[in-house]
């Protein structure tokens, strides 16, 4: 099982950009399907984005336009990209990784995935 660490979180005014990193243990050339969930206080945990083996990208209409996920094989590290942010973008924002069906849900659903990060915070200022 894979190992997840997320970094990148902080304090950013309303209308700027944030970049997310999360560095896997080990190689995720093969992982199936990679996300990024987010919670804010006193909400459920959603799945915001997700990226597959192959490269597709499926994002919840919040953000959509907005955030950018993208995975770097070489370097075994999952990315958001968060751009134009806003003050409902405040969360903690987890990594997971290894969906064991195999096929993107995202939203509130129960989380299906095999791994996920410790999080990290991500608080934006209006």
């Amino acid at each position: 099982q894979v190992q997840l660490v997320e970094s990148g979180g902080g304090l950013v005014q309303a209308g700027g950009s944030l970049r997310l990193s999360c560095a896997a243990s080990k190689s995720i050339f093969t992982i199936n399907i990679m996300g990024w969930y987010r919670q804010a206080p006193g909400k459920q945990r959603e799945l915001v984005a997700a990226i597959t083996s192959g490269g597709a990208t499926h994002y919840v209409d919040s953000v959509k336009g907005r955030f950018t996920t993208f995975r770097d094989n070489a370097q075994n590290t999952l990315y958001l990209q968060m751009n134009s942010v806003k003050p409902e973008d405040t969360a903690v924002y987890y990594c997971a990784a290894d969906s064991t069906t195999g096929w993107v849900q995202l939203g509130t659903a129960k989380s299906t995935f095999k791994s996920m990060g410790q999080g990290t915070q991500v608080t934006v200022s209006s």
